[in-house]
């Protein structure tokens, strides 16, 4: 906000009064004379009304068409059409559950553990591990409970529990015209309760039949809801070897700039090309992937509970050097705020190959600088250093490890 020409205030602290305020950000933007809007990757970035109500305000959204942002925003629905292109997909409801009876229907038949989704989800949000039949009922509420809080729809789908997963992801662009390109993939299996702390692209440890097929998969689900700008779709990857698809996000993420580096394609600049009409300009055989980056989120919490830690930044030295990037919008002092997600830079590192790119990340991480509040970075710095990590095999079941 300092940075920017003019601000208007969309309301209060709670998000419902200002970042999830429609009436409120199309008030902004007529206002002020704009012409799109970009929504981020929280909030509305994901909400087909507010893609709507932008088209019939004249205003451009940079994204995708509300109808694609509606299909796979339905995580039931981005399922179906998934298997009907020929993408396996992890076994489970083939449409949102109408109450526990039926959830517990479905778990019974699918099999121990599954996990209950909230179907309008996103973030680690909505989301139940169920482990055993008489932890289902309770779950399933929990689930719909915070999902019609967190995303205004209380609708919930089961799906199969892949133990011992790794999350990986393709990024994808399209244009208006139909032409679509991958830039390879990220792992993501370094999380905590479903939500990410370590990305790198590309993903270490899988086979060249493995990662073509990722990319042939993902260009299908885009092609399947003519998809026309970034968009990420999201895969397990089971032991075995077998990958399953989870979900497509249909706006840019907040790992993208780990795809940049290895790129050297401005994600944010092809979002506003694409949605100002204009085509990619490039296709396939043109993308080049160079070397390797690793991205941390440093995140306002306790590094051993991963609780949140809001107060008073005193002092922020980021680091720097050959190679690193750091995203951030702190400035010393300023104040982390209880009411929103509790990132606050992300610090992205670019090397020749992963181990350049590791060693980079660890000694950008030892330079960094936030007193006032607890940070992640002591977690992240045990999983760069973990034996699991460093042979690119981590999981989400790692995480849990290094916590005891």
């Amino acid at each position: 906000m300092r940075l920017a020409d003019e601000s208007i205030c969309v309301g209060p602290d709670a998000p419902r009064l200002s970042y999830l305020n429609i009436p409120a950000i199309i008030s902004a933007a007529a206002v002020t004379d704009s012409e799109a809007i970009h929504p981020g990757y929280g909030f509305l970035a994901e909400n087909p009304a507010f893609a709507e109500v932008c088209r019939a305000c004249s205003v451009t959204f940079i994204g995708p068409s509300p109808e694609a942002i509606r299909l796979m925003g339905d995580k039931a629905q981005a399922r179906q059409l998934a298997k009907q292109t020929g993408v396996p997909v992890v076994p489970g409801s083939e449409l949102p559950l109408k109450d526990a009876e039926e959830a517990l229907a479905v778990a019974d038949a699918i099999g121990y553990p599954v996990i209950f989704k909230a179907a309008a989800g996103g973030g680690g949000r909505g989301m139940r591990i169920v482990r055993a039949r008489a932890e289902a009922g309770a779950a399933f509420d929990a689930c719909q409970s915070e999902a019609g809080a967190a995303f205004g729809s209380s609708e919930v789908y089961c799906e199969k529990f892949v133990e011992n997963a790794r999350h990986i992801e393709v990024q994808v662009l399209g244009d208006r015209n139909g032409i679509r390109v991958h830039l390879g993939e990220r792992d993501c299996s370094v999380q905590r309760r479903h939500q990410k702390l370590i990305e790198e692209s590309p993903a270490p440890a899988l086979s060249a039949e493995m990662r073509a097929g990722l990319h042939r998969a993902a260009l299908s689900v885009a092609a399947a809801v003519n998809y026309a700008s970034a968009g990420t779709v999201e895969f397990l990857v089971d032991p075995g070897g077998h990958f399953y698809f989870i979900e497509m996000n249909t706006r840019i993420q907040v790992e993208h700039p780990v795809t940049e580096m290895v790129t050297g394609i401005d994600l944010i600049r092809e979002q506003i090309r694409i949605a100002a009409g204009e085509g990619l300009g490039y296709r396939q055989d043109a993308v080049r992937f160079d070397g390797h980056a690793i991205e941390v989120r440093v995140n306002a919490e306790d590094p051993e509970t991963f609780a949140p830690s809001a107060g008073r930044v005193t002092a922020w030295i980021p680091p720097g050097g050959f190679g690193v990037r750091v995203d951030s919008h702190l400035a010393a002092p300023c104040v982390v705020p209880p009411f929103y997600d509790s990132l606050l830079a992300k610090i992205i590192v670019h090397g020749r190959d992963r181990r350049e790119a590791i060693e980079r990340m660890r000694r950008a991480l030892a330079e960094t600088v936030v007193e006032g509040v607890k940070t992640s970075i002591p977690f992240q710095l045990r999983v760069l250093g973990d034996p699991l990590f460093l042979e690119g095999r981590f999981t989400s079941v790692d995480t849990a490890r290094l916590l005891g």
